[in-house]
C-alpha cells in the first residue's frame, strides 16, 4: 500500500491568528508533520537547528524590524542546512524581496503570497518541492519580476553607449573626472563630453552638477541591482 511522504515542517509567523490558523491547516494534512512554530527570526533559527526539518515555512516580515527577517533567515538556513527547503510567505507582491531571496540561486527556495495558504494542496506541493531541492514562485511574483525586467529593458540607460556606461560605472565608484580619465585612458575633456552626453540621455541636463551626478549614479545602481 502506498504511503505519502511525510514532510517535517517548522513554521514561523509573528501574527497569532495567522500562525494558529495556518498551523491548524497544516496539521490537518496527512503529509505534513508540524514539528515546531516560531514567532521571530531567532526562534526560527533555533527551531531549525534543533529539529532539522525537511522544510521551513516563514513569513517575510517578523520582529524585530518587521521588514525582511524571513529573507535573511531563509538565506542563513539554506547556507547552514542546504538539505532544508524554505518557502517564504509575503502579504504583497514585493519583487525586490523576491529578487533578494533568489539572486544567489533558487534551489530549495519558494516565494508565495499569503493568499495561497488557503489552498492547502498548493502549499503542501510547494513545501514538498523545496524539500526536494526544487523552487516555487508565486505566479503573481513572476509577473512582477517580468514587469521589472521589462521596465529595465526600456529604461533610459539602454540608450547609453558602452563608453558612457563605463564612465557612469566609474562615477558610481565615487571617482571624479580626473580619476575617471586616468582609469579609462581618456582626457578629462573627453570624460566631460561623455558625462554631459549621459546626463542629457538621462534627462538630467537642468539639474545642478552635484545633483546630476547623484541621480545618474542612482539610476545606474538601480539597473545593476535588478534581475
Amino acid at each position: 500500500m502506498y504511503h505519502p511522504r511525510v514532510i517535517r515542517v517548522v513554521f514561523a509567523e509573528d501574527n497569532y491568528l495567522v500562525r494558529e490558523g495556518t498551523a491548524a491547516l497544516l496539521e490537518s494534512v496527512e503529509e505534513i508533520d508540524l514539528v515546531a512554530m516560531a514567532t521571530d527570526r531567532d526562534e526560527l533559527l533555533a527551531a531549525v537547528a534543533e529539529h532539522q526539518p525537511d522544510a521551513v515555512l516563514t513569513d517575510i516580515r517578523m520582529p524585530p524590524t518587521g521588514t525582511n527577517e524571513g529573507i535573511d533567515a531563509a538565506k542563513q538556513i539554506r547556507a547552514e542546512h542546504p538539505q532544508i527547503g524554505v518557502v517564504v510567505l509575503s502579504q504583497f507582491v514585493e519583487e525586490e524581496y523576491a529578487y533578494d531571496l533568489l539572486k544567489d540561486g533558487a534551489a530549495g527556495l519558494g516565494y508565495l503570497l499569503k493568499e495561497r495558504v488557503a489552498d492547502i494542496d498548493e502549499l503542501v506541493r510547494a513545501l514538498e518541492e523545496v524539500s526536494r531541492g526544487g523552487s516555487v514562485l508565486d505566479p503573481k511574483v513572476v509577473e512582477a519580476l517580468v514587469a521589472a525586467k521589462d521596465r529595465m529593458a526600456s529604461g533610459p540607460l539602454t540608450s547609453l553607449t558602452d563608453r558612457e556606461r563605463e564612465v557612469l560605472s566609474h562615477m558610481a565608484q565615487g571617482q571624479n573626472n580626473a580619476a575617471i580619465a586616468g582609469s579609462l585612458f581618456l582626457t578629462e575633456r573627453a570624460v566631460e563630453k561623455h558625462i554631459n552626453s549621459l546626463f542629457h540621455k538621462l534627462g538630467l541636463t537642468e539639474e545642478p552638477d552635484v545633483h546630476r551626478r547623484v541621480m545618474a549614479v542612482l539610476a545606474f545602481l538601480r539597473e545593476t541591482d535588478q534581475v
